[in-house]
């Protein structure tokens, strides 16, 4: 998994596996045995390859491609997979995404959508805390 990470973001760059190495500062046969899963760079190496890429840690290591998106999506930008509409509108919202968006049952959204773009989901209280503000600085 590491090992295809590695290597879809250092092309998804632009990189050659000496332009990777030498930002890492180890030699292009360590960056190319990387990527074939030979061996693995260390908690250091691996550090400065998140930094490189702009992705976390976790991301670098277990992000899975299961979506063929062809490499690690940037620092806070998520592919949670599909939903499912129900008979009534309803869906449901991913585990992964309510953890990291600190979603819990009874929270209130508010459903955005735009003909160009689509749809969005935002919570109630930060959009209303962002209007307020919009507001009150139109408002002086």
């Amino acid at each position: 998994m590491i090992n295809e990470n590695i290597q879809n973001m250092r092309k998804s760059l632009g990189l050659s596996h000496e332009d990777l190495a030498e930002k890492v500062h180890v030699s292009r046969q360590t960056v190319a045995k990387w990527e074939s899963g030979d061996s693995v760079p260390d908690i250091n190496q691996c550090n400065v390859l998140a930094e490189i890429f702009d992705i976390s840690l976790d991301e670098l290591a277990n992000y899975q491609d299961v979506h063929r998106t062809k490499g690690v999506p940037p620092k806070g930008k998520y592919i949670f997979g599909t939903v499912t509409v129900g008979e009534r509108g309803q869906i449901v919202i991913p585990a992964k995404a309510r953890r990291i968006f600190d979603i819990k049952p009874g929270d209130d959204l508010i459903l955005l959508g735009d003909i160009n773009q689509g749809l969005a989901l935002q919570k109630a209280d930060v959009f209303l805390m962002m209007a307020d503000m919009i507001r009150n600085k139109e408002g002086k």
